[in-house]
């Protein structure tokens, strides 16, 4: 693996997140306005549709070949298992604290990166993960906080969300990633659908139908190069960066939300930042070691 592919993995990873934060801006604004789940089966309609309209023409048939279907569905089912989660935690609490507490996720995909993939994972690396968990631990602040049963919610969402990870990481090496995204929407959408019967309500005006248009292309693009980052950098190398979203919503809920972060929570957010820095710097080293490749000059 070399260093500038490891660098673009990076950078895919990075702005996957950012268009996840935007994402989950989006939701909870239209949380406020119009049911949770005609929202999700929108989400992976727009997916679904977008993505075949622009493949097939080039692709044809093959745009469906896969030698792993029950693969292909049981991710499509994670992803919607998540998003489901995602869209009830941000119907109850703001954007900024439903992405510190996922971002526990990273500590879940560790470790099965660890054991089911058996990826090596330094010492540094480890450290990096838990400084990273540690800064959003700051911005949660759970000690400040009276439980409610709405705090789970996020958890479903850790649990659901790492294995969908694992899963991506495991299948990019044998399966095509426009497959693999095409698969995801049309699985979701099938699934989302058994509950339209219940909930089915169009939009009521065009900002509704701009946030829904907003909810799909974020979700599109982002799931589109989350797929080309793990076809270039293993879910360990990956994990630490997910903490980056925290700022990215921090910012969207500051937009949208008016949502501004204390002092600790800035805190919080710098700890991340520094982390998610040196899991970048410590991997092009690696890299430089093993191929044997010049410093970056800077």
């Amino acid at each position: 693996m070399s260093a500038s592919r490891t660098l673009a993995g990076m950078a895919l990873a990075i702005l996957a997140l950012m268009c996840f934060a935007v994402l989950d801006t989006a939701t909870q604004w239209m949380n406020l306005q119009y049911p949770v789940l005609m929202a999700l089966w929108f989400r992976y309609v727009f997916q679904a549709i977008a993505t075949t309209a622009v493949m097939m023409p080039v692709r044809g048939r093959a745009l469906f070949h896969t030698r792993k279907l029950g693969l292909q569905m049981l991710r499509g089912a994670l992803l919607l298992i998540t998003s489901l989660f995602t869209f009830l935690s941000l119907k109850y609490m703001p954007v900024g604290e439903f992405t510190a507490i996922a971002m526990i996720t990273p500590l879940a995909v560790t470790l099965l990166a660890a054991t089911w993939l058996k990826e090596p994972v330094s010492r540094v690396r480890w450290l990096l993960v838990a400084g990273g968990f540690a800064g959003s631990l700051i911005i949660i602040r759970p000690g400040d906080v009276n439980f409610s049963w709405v705090m789970l919610l996020p958890l479903g969402m850790v649990g659901s969300y790492a294995c969908f990870q694992i899963l991506t990481s495991r299948m990019v090496k044998t399966e095509d990633a426009v497959t693999m995204h095409v698969y995801t929407g049309w699985a979701g959408t099938a699934l989302a659908s058994l509950a339209l019967p219940f909930v089915w309500t169009l939009p009521a005006n065009t900002a509704q139908w701009g946030g829904l248009l907003l909810m799909g292309a974020m979700g599109t693009i982002g799931h589109f190069m989350l797929i080309q980052a793990f076809r270039r950098i293993p879910a360990a190398t990956f994990s630490p960066l997910l903490y980056s979203q925290i700022g990215f919503a921090l910012l969207g809920g500051w937009l949208v939300f008016s949502h501004i972060p204390d002092p600790t929570a800035m805190a919080g957010i710098v700890m991340i930042a520094v982390c998610g820095a040196g899991a970048a710097w410590l991997a092009l080293r690696e890299n430089q070691r093993r191929f044997n490749l010049a410093p970056v000059e800077v």
